[in-house]
C-alpha cells in the first residue's frame, strides 16, 4: 500500500501536493508513535520537525493541484508508510532481531501482493492494463535500474530505523530533497533560485537541531533513569547469535556435552 499509493499520489496530483503529502509524514509518525507506543517529543524536537519542514515546503512546493483520487492514494500512502515504518522499529526491538533478517520476510510478501493486486489497482485509478504497455529496450533497462536502487534504499531504511526511529528517518530523510536540489544544478544545470537556495539552508539547519534536541533528550533520559537499555544493536544481536550455534549443548543431569 505504501510504494502503490505514493507511486499513484505521484501520477494523479500535481509534484506539489505529493510534496505536501511527504513533508505530512513527519507529524503523522510523531502522532502515530504517541497514540501507539505512548512516546513523547520534547520542545526542542517538535521546533526541529517544524523547521525541517518548512525549509523542505519553501524549497520544493511550486504548483499545488489535487483531485479526488489523487487526494485517496495520498492519505493512503500517508498512513501505510507511517504505519510500516513505526513498525519496523517495533519488531526489530520486541524480537530483537537485525535488519536483513526482517527484510528478508517482508520483502517477499511485499513483492507477490504488489504482482497480484498492482494490476488490478493500476486499471482503476489509470484505465489501462500493464500489458498495454509497450515495453521497449529502455523501458526494461530503467526497470532494473529502479528496482536495483529500491534494494538499497529499503536495506537503508530498515538499518537506519532500526538504529535510530521512524521519526529521525523521516527528518534525516529530507536531506535526500536537498542533495537531489543540489545536484541537478550541479549535473544538469536545473535552475536554483534564491527561493530553493533558503529552503535547504532552513531544512539543514532544522536536522542539525533535531540531531542535537535527540542526543540533549537522551542525556537527560540517561540521567533521570540510569536503568539497562531493554533492546539490543544488531551488532549484539549478531555475537549473540553466533554464540549460541558455536557453543556445545550439555546434558544437564549426565553433565555430558552433546555433539
Amino acid at each position: 500500500m505504501s510504494i502503490a499509493g505514493m507511486n499513484f499520489s505521484l501520477m494523479l496530483n500535481s509534484v506539489g501536493f505529493y510534496q505536501i503529502s511527504k513533508l505530512s509524514m513527519i507529524p503523522v509518525v510523531c502522532v502515530m508513535e504517541w497514540i501507539l507506543h505512548n512516546k513523547h517529543y520534547s520542545k526542542e524536537v517538535k521546533m526541529a520537525v517544524v523547521v525541517v519542514v518548512i525549509g523542505v515546503g519553501v524549497c520544493t512546493i511550486t504548483d499545488v493541484k489535487v483531485n479526488a483520487k489523487g487526494f485517496l492514494c495520498a492519505c493512503v500512502a500517508v498512513l501505510s508508510t507511517s504505519l510500516q515504518q513505526i513498525t519496523i522499529g517495533s519488531l526489530q526491538k520486541k524480537y530483537s532481531i537485525g535488519s536483513f533478517e526482517l527484510l528478508s520476510k517482508t520483502a517477499p510478501i511485499q513483492a507477490v501482493s504488489l504482482l497480484v493486486l498492482g494490476p488490478f489497482v493500476d486499471y482503476y485509478l489509470n484505465g489501462k492494463f500493464i500489458t498495454t504497455y509497450k515495453m521497449t529496450s529502455g523501458a526494461i533497462l530503467f526497470i532494473f535500474l529502479s528496482c536495483a536502487l529500491a534494494v538499497f534504499c529499503n536495506v537503508s531504511q530498515y538499518l537506519c530505523i532500526g538504529r535510530f526511529s521512524a521519526t529521525s528517518f523521516q527528518v534525516l530523510g529530507h536531506m535526500k530533497t536537498v542533495c537531489v536540489l543540489t545536484l541537478g544544478w550541479l549535473l544538469f544545470d536545473s535552475a536554483l533560485t534564491f527561493k530553493n537556495i533558503s529552503g535547504m539552508i532552513l531544512a539543514v539547519v532544522g536536522m542539525v537541531i533535531y540531531s542535537w534536541a535527540v542526543e540533549a533528550e537522551k542525556q537527560r533520559n540517561a540521567k533521570t533513569s540510569p536503568q539497562s537499555k531493554n533492546s539490543l544493536t544488531e551488532e549484539e544481536i549478531r555475537l549473540l547469535k553466533e554464540g549460541v550455534e558455536n557453543t556445545p549443548v550439555k546434558d544437564v543431569e549426565l553433565g555430558e556435552t552433546k555433539e
